[in-house]
């Protein structure tokens, strides 16, 4: 029977068949392998190993086979060291087709307890951390330790030896025990094609039944792979050949390299796998190979110390590791929702979650997001790497604004914004529920007395220029009605405004009108803001905001749909930062909309001072 096809021939059905059981019991007796312990000079002491790294198994008897789900397995349960079960999950990293070693997981039957060997070298016993060292420590009869290169793990029962080692990819399980026994092992590791007996289903992050197809890439170079990976053949590892059989680390490391990134520490991890087999029969058979294949000079484990949630994997960045999200996570994304982000609306508690992973993959910092008022900053959960911000509206609205949806629903309106560039990620909005604010529905505005008779107006000097500027508020599209001290505004009414330059020739300079902005103060400089123009384009978050002219003569155009500031200000103030440019420089007029390229405007080239106008309105 080839038994490296027994996975792929077999249904996936649970349960144990009567053809199962003798695949089982025909292939899964301990072939003895001399051990390099003080018990081999009499020859009393023979050892049987189990290799997991990466997808492959190697079984106790040599033989090769791959995990191809994101499923766990019990690795090992031995009649030698009975009340002791090896388990492991594996999960996918970059690919969602590439299945690797998660994590391995001891199960004490008595008193039913598990230890979690985790990534970067995090031990668990159920949910609570252990801090272990070098030195051993006792845990439900499992000696527990833990050094740079991995963790350890050992249990005897009567005269056999149980070794689990661990280092985040790789798992070696090490059986010692007296010559000429002879037990039946279950599991993958007594028989590396056994996946449908050894499957298990009773462990939470289990997928056992999705199927995953990614495209090839093309920029693999497999034969340099098959070249890299032949390395193992040679010298210095040569010398540990008659101990250890190459070709099943080789076959590991090729079959995954053929078809997975050469990332990540695997360069090294299958080098690292059959080094430290070998170190269990012959301590000094291999020395310096570290050197001749490029990998660091100490048994450092990759990403040791760094713990990544259950949807990330710790990878290699150019300066050196981070958290990356796993590849079927990161496939469910949508355009609409780039950070995985979700807006929970409940009661008073309003909070916005974004994923660590997501974010650094665009390279934003989750500490530059804020909400509209940048005092309201955001928080990370350091276990799971979930970003939050969050909104108490009974006692810090942060910015939000009260406003009106398309569908004539009055809502709460804030937006995750990126402090460098003043971008908003996120719209962060709630439906308006009972009792938010003590608050008139039919609130009305009017413009405060001395800030328009009709018009708001500044007086610029700036370089070679002298000129006015001006801001009118319309009732109208054809702003036929202006907008004075006595016109009252109700909420999600639109208005029209007009920014106007004079003293100047319009042959020659155009104004431009860079960001309109609303606070609750006067200050242009306040913590909290409502952009409505950014970069010479309206807000793609608000979309009431229309421009119909910018940048084209001394004139320029827009609209939107009142609202207010949520919290106790009654008050509203409209800022636009404006400036001249030269028309020679054909750089005037801005390209909005998706994707679209941003002109340089005269700011940019010239260092020149905009200047700002302030509207202001009051409940």
């Amino acid at each position: 029977m080839d038994m490296n096809a027994v996975k792929y021939n077999l249904t996936r059905e649970r349960g144990i068949t009567d053809q199962d059981q003798l695949l089982l019991t025909e292939n899964t007796q301990l072939r003895p392998i001399t051990c390099s312990s003080a018990a081999v000079r009499t020859n009393s002491m023979k050892c049987h190993l189990c290799t997991v790294t990466g997808p492959t198994v190697v079984d106790i008897q040599g033989r090769v086979d791959s995990v191809q789900d994101l499923c766990a397995y019990s690795l090992m349960e031995s009649e030698t060291n009975p009340g002791v079960q090896v388990q492991a999950s594996f999960h996918e990293r970059r690919r969602r087709d590439v299945s690797f070693l998660n994590r391995v997981i001891l199960y004490v039957q008595d008193p039913g307890v598990h230890i979690y060997l985790e990534q970067g070298g995090e031990v668990k016993l159920n949910k609570q951390t252990l801090t272990l060292d070098a030195t051993a420590t006792v845990v439900h009869g499992m000696e527990l330790s833990k050094d740079e290169s991995g963790v350890t793990a050992k249990t005897s029962h009567l005269n056999h030896n149980l070794t689990v080692f661990f280092d985040g990819y790789t798992a070696l399980m090490h059986i010692e025990g007296p010559t000429g026994s002879s037990r039946i092992v279950t599991g993958l590791c007594g028989n590396s094609s056994s996946f449908r007996i050894s499957e298990l289903t009773d462990i939470s992050e289990t997928n056992c039944d999705a199927k995953y197809e990614d495209t090839a890439d093309s920029t693999f170079n497999r034969i340099a792979m098959t070249e890299h990976c032949n390395l193992l053949k040679e010298a210095p590892f040569r010398e540990c050949h008659s101990h250890v059989d190459p070709e099943p680390y080789f076959t590991a490391c090729n079959d995954t390299l053929s078809k997975y990134p050469a990332g990540d520490g695997l360069n090294c991890q299958f080098f690292e796998a059959y080094a430290k087999a070998c170190s269990l029969y012959s301590k000094d058979a291999i020395d310096g190979w570290r050197s001749n294949v490029n990998c660091s000079a100490e048994p450092q484990a990759f990403c040791q110390g760094r713990f990544c949630s259950s949807h990330e994997f710790c990878g290699e960045t150019s300066s050196g590791t981070r958290c990356f999200c796993r590849a079927v996570f990161a496939s469910t994304v949508t355009s609409e929702k780039p950070f995985g982000e979700a807006v929970t609306c409940n009661g008073s508690s309003r909070v916005a979650t974004l994923y660590g992973c997501l974010l650094e993959d665009k390279g934003i910092s989750y500490s530059d997001l804020h909400l509209f008022d940048t005092t309201c900053i955001s928080e990370m959960d350091h276990l799971t790497h979930v970003v939050s911000l969050s909104l108490d509206t009974n006692t810090k609205p942060c910015g939000s604004i009260i406003k009106m949806n398309n569908e004539s629903e009055i809502i709460n309106k804030n937006g995750v914004m990126l402090e460098t560039n003043g971008m908003e990620l996120v719209d962060f909005t709630c439906p308006f529920t009972f009792p938010d604010i003590d608050i008139d529905f039919s609130v009305i505005f009017q413009v405060k007395s001395g800030f328009s008779n009709p018009n708001t107006v500044a007086y610029v000097t700036s370089g070679i220029w002298n000129y006015t500027l001006s801001m009118r508020a319309y009732m109208d599209a054809h702003r036929e009605y202006p907008v004075t001290p006595n016109t009252q505004l109700k909420l999600n009414q639109k208005v029209w405004l007009e920014l106007q330059a004079a003293g100047v020739d319009e042959k020659i300079v155009a104004l431009v009108t860079e960001n309109c902005y609303a606070t609750s103060d006067p200050s242009p400089h306040t913590n909290l803001k409502y952009d409505l123009i950014t970069n010479g384009c309206a807000n793609p978050a608000d979309d009431t905001v229309v421009i119909e002219s910018n940048g084209e003569r001394l004139t320029d155009y827009f609209s939107f749909n009142m609202f207010k500031f949520n919290g106790n200000s009654r008050d509203m103030y409209l800022h636009c930062r404006l400036n001249l440019c030269l028309k020679s420089d054909n750089s005037c007029t801005r390209s909005c909309g998706k994707g679209a390229r941003r002109r340089r405007s005269y700011k940019e080239t010239h260092d020149e001072t905009d200047s700002i106008v302030i509207m202001a309105w009051g409940i």
